[in-house]
């Protein structure tokens, strides 16, 4: 299962579009490239296990790329195109890449990068060059278009989005499988519980550096499906896609839940979206009332699970197991849910304590054994650092991360909890929840609004959210003061940059949060 096998039967049909340009690549040309770009990589010298590194925004030379290092036993880092030069640096030496490819949109950070790379024996340019750059599209038609000799599965080398600290490269062990071989529980996620196939057009809104939007297109693309891939989400242009391309399956994060939802009613009815039979989210957590709202419009077409790039476990759940568990994540499809107390012992059900996995894939984070051994327990169980509890029927419910919960005068309060209901508020765009310091009970509740209009900002808008807040949650977990931004820092994948957001206000003050 791979794109030459589409090749080979339907060499026309498109395996992707770009959105904004309506540019379609079709299998013929994913094959022929990809096997051009692996026959120059085995050129190079780079053997399986080796290590290439991809610095670009969405655009039509990325799965080539992908597919052409997986075809060849590579790992391959694919980098968030909106990190410094600095960031990028420290990725790329870190995961000690051979090759780096980046596109003429990234040119002023290449071209920063041209000298800091002592690892990299080969820097490419995806639409133009720049001094030390070579040309990647004329560079690799001096190659064939034939498959190697030794094709065997590569696979992706992420890190992590550097939410709590250092980005951390999260690494599995290559199987040495011929290519070809998909990874039998995510092809039977997508087949079985999605229900994807040759007949899928799927929606991708994220960026393709992510974990979730990269594999889940690959693996249609073994399928043989049709991927409709945005450059850049819009909410309204994301609708318009899919009455326009008739798409069956899309994958969303909860922020962009919020912000369609906040459209006005007159542009959400103009679009048909009868097509979507799967519309799946993951990546953060999803307010129980934002879910409600899209089952309502969509139907119960909404699918979400909880995972990680780790790979070591998945929880899934439909729409109508969900209205029947409001707030869940689901069951356990990957491995064994276990949930584990600050003693090490696992806690009664209904009992919140740290989310273990035991029996899923392994992994470790590249180059850094500490957080690899810190990641695993003494019964060889993995963890995310994510807080959740089960119920009785074994439903996974996520209360945070571990590292966000503010400890204010002896009183653990979860910020997740606080932020799904500021969303909620008609004239909340997104919002984050910290602890800051408090002289007598060391954290106190502060939230970070963005508005839906920035014009509102002010003391007004903040009494009256904190009021909000009251009129929902028990006083002890609601912000004492919101401060109001532009724009929060949320990664294009939905987390949310919290440590950027903490450092303003802890200055030489000292936190149990990271």
């Amino acid at each position: 299962m791979h794109p030459g096998i589409h090749a080979a039967s339907t060499p026309d049909k498109p395996a992707y579009v770009m959105a904004s340009t309506g540019a379609s690549i079709s299998y013929a040309d994913l094959n022929d490239d990809s096997c051009r770009g692996a026959q120059f990589f085995r050129a190079l010298g780079l053997e399986a296990g080796d290590v290439i590194a991809i610095f670009m925004e969405n655009n039509a030379e990325y799965f080539k790329i992908c597919w052409a290092a997986h075809r060849a036993g590579l790992y391959y880092t694919c980098i968030s195109s909106y990190l410094t030069a600095d960031e990028v640096e420290y990725i790329v030496g870190d995961c000690e890449a051979k090759v780096f490819i980046t596109s003429d949109a990234k040119a002023d950070v290449a071209t920063e990068l041209a000298l800091r790379m002592p690892t990299v024996e080969m820097k490419l340019m995806v639409g133009g060059t720049v001094g030390g750059y070579a040309a990647w599209e004329q560079t690799i038609e001096a190659y064939p278009a034939t498959p190697l000799a030794d094709e065997t599965e590569g696979r992706d080398m992420l890190y992590s989005s550097g939410t709590t600290g250092r980005p951390k490269g999260i690494k599995s062990p290559l199987t040495g499988e011929p290519f070809g071989t998909p990874n039998p529980s995510f092809h039977a996620i997508t087949t079985q519980l999605y229900g994807c196939n040759e007949d899928t057009i799927y929606l991708s809104p994220a960026p393709l550096y992510h974990a979730a939007p990269l594999r889940f297109c690959m693996g249609m693309q073994r399928l043989g499906a049709t991927v409709v891939v945005m450059e850049r989400f819009d909410p309204e242009g994301a609708l318009s896609l899919i009455d326009a391309y008739d798409v069956t399956h899309s994958q969303w994060v909860p922020t962009m839940f919020v912000r369609m939802l906040k459209l006005p009613e007159e542009v959400r009815a103009k679009f048909d979206l009868s097509s979507l039979r799967v519309a799946i989210h993951a990546a953060a957590p999803c307010p129980v009332q934002v879910k409600e709202q899209m089952i309502e419009w969509w139907g119960p077409v909404i699918y979400e699970y909880y995972a990680g790039t780790e790979g070591n476990g998945l929880c899934a759940i439909r729409s109508d197991e969900w209205l029947n568990h409001k707030g869940s994540v689901g069951k356990a499809m990957v491995g064994e849910v276990h949930i584990v107390g600050e003693d090490g012992e696992e806690v009664p059900t209904g009992e919140a304590g740290t989310i273990y996995f035991s029996g899923g894939s392994e992994f470790e984070y590249h180059n850094d054994p500490e957080r690899t051994a810190e990641s695993r327990n003494g019964k060889g169980w993995s963890t995310l650092g994510d807080v959740g509890y089960l119920d009785e029927e074994g439903y996974l419910y996520l209360t945070d991360r571990k590292a966000y919960m503010i400890i204010s005068g002896g009183v653990n309060i979860y910020p997740q909890e606080i932020e799904n209901l500021l969303v909620t508020h008609p004239k909340v765009m997104d919002a984050a929840v910290i602890g800051v310091p408090n002289d007598e009970f060391g954290e106190e509740v502060k939230g970070v609004v963005q508005a839906v209009d920035v014009s509102s900002h002010g003391p007004e808008l903040e009494s009256e959210l904190i009021e909000f807040c009251r009129s929902h949650l028990s006083h002890v977990k609601c912000p004492r003061s919101i401060d109001f931004e532009g724009e929060l820092p949320r990664h294009a994948n939905g987390k949310l940059y919290k440590r950027l957001i903490k450092d303003r206000y802890w200055g030489d003050h000292t936190s149990r949060i990271v």
